[in-house]
């Protein structure tokens, strides 16, 4: 099955990859993408990168925190390498290991990831919002052996660990790891002094500073990452991706679309845990020698103050985050301020987590003179595989397939993929260098069909090779830029005692364009008003990451079904009821509108600013 034999010592991840003849067809016809068989990530992101800019290099600024630290590229890699050190030596991580990353985006993520990398084992980056029951699930299906966690986020992995027999939680404290690296030490009033240090990781990585780590010589296919994404059946996914994958996302869109200087800043609203922010804050910019800035966002005024206070070029956020800054913009003074934001540093804005209306493009454009480079991607690919330069982009559609890949649009069905002709809708199929490969998941029969990813979003081509989405074709409710499976909102639900049945669909919102809507039927007795709606939406964000949580609950008598008892969601879909917010049961309304949701809030997926 590979040719490349294995630096994995433990082989979990490539054991329990789907058998290759469900594998996507690979393509590999552009001159950069032909990779040497032994392929480190970490190494080729950072090691390389320093060694291309030759002597300035290591002086480079890498990444940015939301408080003006700045990291040397120098000082990136002897933070890396002393938590690579601090893995394999001090806490007897493996290559092949499963390693889970979870905290807010902030600096000392990002070295961990890399230093999980350069260690050859494999990262298992989750949100900083998801519930110990979610963790737990991840856990269970990565067999993850190690976590290295944010100390602001270990309540819920602490809890979740009790029944994850042998995971070995590592904590760290952002902003503290001892005396700053001898490449900084002289770097200017830029790179301000940090705090003292901090627990565990950063205490054993201190131990190794000032030693180089050699990264591990890991094969081209070997496994780098597992990302995980919910389905419509709403149990998570584990998505396998490679060590070549990840620099093949970035030599494709970020090299022919987006096209960065390395004198850009990075920044963006999609955690880490996210695959859209994990390219769009650490690949991209790495790979291109420029700086990410790397911090949480709570709002659109933050995000236009971050862009104005480190001139940030390339940002990274949803459409609903471009629609909350076009409203900052024109009310500056709602956040105090005696003057407009400054905003000229930007160059390039990048669209992605759901459709980007037409209007919306405009209204960016007519604002600030930057045409939105909007794109589609998905958890299985990596990241956006349909997009088009600035210069060529056309407001209403998606784009073109970005060189490297192909895209056609298929019908539905059973039996060889069949390309629907120009201007009619069909299932978006694409291929390219990257593709969906499930943990051991019977759904890899569902998402990859002859060859092709069928990603499940339903799209119109245009006779010139334009993409123009139509709607998903699942059950998946996107709102404000998450993606939300209703079903696993609907298991979370029914462990409510007073609840007996669930169904949980989107509806659209002007605001969000979807939210999720909660259809609920009550055990006997139990009351069907506002308090239980309030009661039911608190029990919801304690079993699953607050994004999660339904914006409304209607109360049923039943749930529409067919005779053989599958539940009809396209009859709740239609419902649109007038009196909403009234707690009253279905047949007359919804309850409790006034709950908090996404914005704002850690592990959001590209959004999160209202």
């Amino acid at each position: 099955m590979h040719t490349i034999p294995s630096a994995h010592v433990d082989t979990f991840a490539r054991d329990h990859l789907p058998p290759r003849e469900q594998w996507p067809r690979l393509v590999f016809d552009r001159p950069g993408l032909h990779y040497p068989e032994r392929l480190n990530c970490g190494a080729e992101l950072l090691d390389h990168t320093v060694a291309r800019f030759g002597p300035d290099g290591p002086a480079r600024p890498a990444v940015r925190g939301g408080s003006g630290e700045i990291w040397s590229y120098a000082g990136l890699r002897e933070r890396v390498d002393g938590i690579a050190h601090a893995l394999t030596e001090d806490l007897g991580v493996v290559p092949g290991n499963r390693v889970l990353l979870r905290g807010p985006t902030s600096p000392y993520l990002a070295a961990c990831w890399l230093a999980v990398m350069k260690a050859g084992a494999v990262a298992v980056t989750v949100l900083a919002a998801q519930s110990a029951h979610e963790l737990r699930t991840i856990g269970a299906i990565a067999r993850v052996s190690h976590a290295l966690c944010d100390s602001r986020s270990l309540d819920g992995l602490t809890e979740a660990a009790r029944d994850l027999p042998g995971l070995r939680i590592t904590p760290f404290t952002v902003g503290g790891d001892g005396p700053r690296p001898e490449a900084e030490r002289d770097a200017g009033p830029e790179a301000e002094p940090e705090p003292e240090a901090g627990p565990e990781l950063l205490r054993l990585a201190g131990r190794h500073r000032g030693r180089p780590f050699r990264a591990v010589p890991t094969a081209a296919d070997d496994v780098a990452l597992i990302a995980f994404t919910s389905g419509t059946t709403g149990r998570p996914k584990g998505c396998v991706h490679f060590h070549r994958d990840v620099l093949a996302v970035a030599d494709t869109f970020s090299a022919q679309v987006l096209r960065p200087l390395p004198e850009d800043v990075f920044a963006g609203s999609p955690p880490l845990g996210f695959t859209f922010g994990l390219g769009g804050l650490v690949l991209f910019p790495l790979r291109a020698g420029a700086s990410a800035l790397l911090d949480q966002w709570s709002g659109a005024h933050q995000m236009l103050e971050a862009v104005e206070a480190h001139r940030v070029s390339v940002l990274f956020t949803a459409p609903t985050a471009y629609r909350g800054m076009l409203a900052a913009l024109d009310k500056p003074e709602g956040q105090g301020r005696e003057r407009p934001y400054a905003i000229g540093s930007l160059r390039r804005c990048v669209s992605a987590g759901e459709n980007l209306p037409a209007a919306t493009w405009h209204a960016w454009h007519e604002r600030t003179g930057l045409r939105l480079i909007n794109g589609i991607g998905a958890t299985e690919m990596l990241h956006i595989f349909l997009s088009a330069p600035e210069e060529t982009q056309r407001p209403g559609t998606t784009g073109r397939a970005v060189p490297g890949f192909e895209a056609r649009v298929v019908r539905d069905g059973p039996g060889p993929v069949a390309e629907v002709p120009d201007g009619e809708p069909g299932l978006l199929a694409v291929r390219g260098p990257v593709g969906c490969r499930y943990l051991a998941d019977e759904r890899q029969r569902e998402y990859v069909r002859d060859g092709w990813n069928i990603t499940g979003d339903t799209y119109v081509r245009e006779p010139d090779g334009y993409f123009r989405y139509v709607a998903r074709a699942d059950d998946m409710i996107v709102s404000a830029g998450y993606n939300i499976a209703g079903p696993e909102v609907e298991e979370a639900l029914l462990r409510h005692p007073d609840v007996v049945e669930a169904a949980v669909v989107g509806m659209p919102d002007e605001k969000r364009g979807q939210v999720a809507v909660a259809h609920v039927v009550l055990r006997e007795g139990a009351a069907r008003d506002g308090e239980t709606a309030a009661a039911l939406r608190e029990f919801t964000k304690g079993e699953l990451a607050p994004y999660k949580c339904p914006r409304r609950v209607v109360f049923a008598e039943a749930l529409p079904r067919t005779p053989t008892g599958k539940l009809q969601r396209f009859r709740l879909r239609t419902e649109d009821r007038p009196d909403a917010g009234t707690g009253t049961p279905s047949g007359a309304g919804a309850a409790d509108r006034t709950g908090t949701g996404p914005g704002g809030r850690p592990g959001r997926r590209g959004t999160g600013l209202e």
